[in-house]
């Protein structure tokens, strides 16, 4: 009878476990896009990092207890002119030899809706680590645990609060913009 006790506990403390556990997910850089637009003149530039890395802790219980973590490469920088690509890796201004990478680590997580919430965290790059919300929306149905798809926006990027300024000549008759806006597309698929 005691053992049956016992088998009983381990198992329902078993299940507890599982009911409560944190669901983990990897970046698919195949179905994902980290994008960004600059207005410069009379055209806006668009470009993208082919080269990242990611994951999401999803506590469905809890979101509030969810995270992300971001990697990019920042070398794979890609606005389809290399001489322009070539040009942003350089000491001037991204400076990957010494920044090879951009970074996002999550604070806090906050539900804003039944598919949206707000993600509060440090993005770090040039070697300057600011606040930033990411503002998250479900693209994937919410019962699917085998992958997760996200569209992620946030308020524009100062080039300025990152160091992200080229020569003062250059920035007085580039015409490039200060803000940088930016569209990323998560697809994630859950880790074995």
């Amino acid at each position: 009878m005691k053992l049956r006790i016992l088998f009983a506990a381990v198992v329902i403390a078993g299940l507890t476990v599982v009911a409560s556990a944190t669901e983990t997910y990897k970046f698919d850089p195949s179905g994902s896009t980290i994008g960004f637009s600059v207005h410069q003149f009379l055209g806006t530039t668009h470009g993208k990092f082919t080269q990242f890395s990611g994951k999401i802790e999803i506590d469905r219980e809890h979101p509030e207890n969810s995270s992300v973590t971001a990697q990019i490469d920042v070398r794979s920088i890609d606005t389809r002119i290399k001489k322009r690509d070539d040009h942003l890796r350089s000491a001037e201004f991204f400076n990957v030899e010494k920044f090879p990478q951009m970074t996002f680590k999550s604070r806090s997580v906050k539900r804003t809706g039944s598919e949206s919430g707000d993600i509060l965290g440090d993005l770090t790059m040039h070697g300057v680590t600011r606040p930033t919300t990411l503002h998250v929306k479900l693209l994937t149905p919410i019962s699917d645990t085998s992958r997760t798809r996200w569209s992620v926006t946030t308020d524009p990027i100062m080039r300025r609060d990152f160091n992200l300024m080229f020569a003062p000549a250059t920035e007085s008759i580039s015409g490039i913009s200060q803000t940088v806006a930016i569209n990323i597309e998560i697809e994630a698929r859950r880790a074995q």
